[in-house]
């Protein structure tokens, strides 16, 4: 496969998995892939947002790698649409270093959220320096 060509590219792309759901995403920066990341979950989930007045969050998250701050990061936008029924579409990091992230985001209710995820999961998970930048595939549990 062709190395992603970032100015031209979304920034992930859905990936054949055998068993789970998995998708490619790269950035320029670890700040640009943790963004791609998350906007990747929310555009291969074809989640739909409520038009209401825009709802912020800020997330502090600790861990002992960057791989580990991935996961984290996505569980955590997972888990505040599981308890509070939220989805996100502006993402701010204002903080990310290899044992803590500070971002700040933006988004609403979710009206509409097609494709079920349990997780996001460690499975042959690493962050590739390439020529362009940065590169992960993550496996998610459906």
């Amino acid at each position: 496969m062709n190395s992603p060509n970032f100015l031209n590219s979304a920034g992930f792309e859905e990936v054949e998995h055998t068993a789970d759901w998995a998708y490619r995403v790269w950035g320029q920066n670890l700040t640009e892939l943790f963004i791609q990341a998350a906007i990747a979950l929310y555009t291969l989930a074809d989640v739909q947002l409520a038009s209401e007045s825009a709802i912020k969050r800020k997330i502090q998250l600790q861990g002992v790698d960057h791989v580990s701050l991935l996961v984290a990061w996505l569980n955590e936008l997972l888990y505040l649409h599981e308890s509070e029924n939220l989805g996100f579409n502006q993402f701010k990091i204002l903080h990310l270093d290899v044992h803590s992230l500070e971002a700040e985001v933006t988004g609403a209710n979710v009206q509409n959220w097609n494709k079920f995820i349990k997780a996001v999961t460690y499975h042959n998970l690493s962050i590739q320096q390439t020529e362009t930048g940065l590169e992960a595939t993550l496996v998610l549990d459906v």
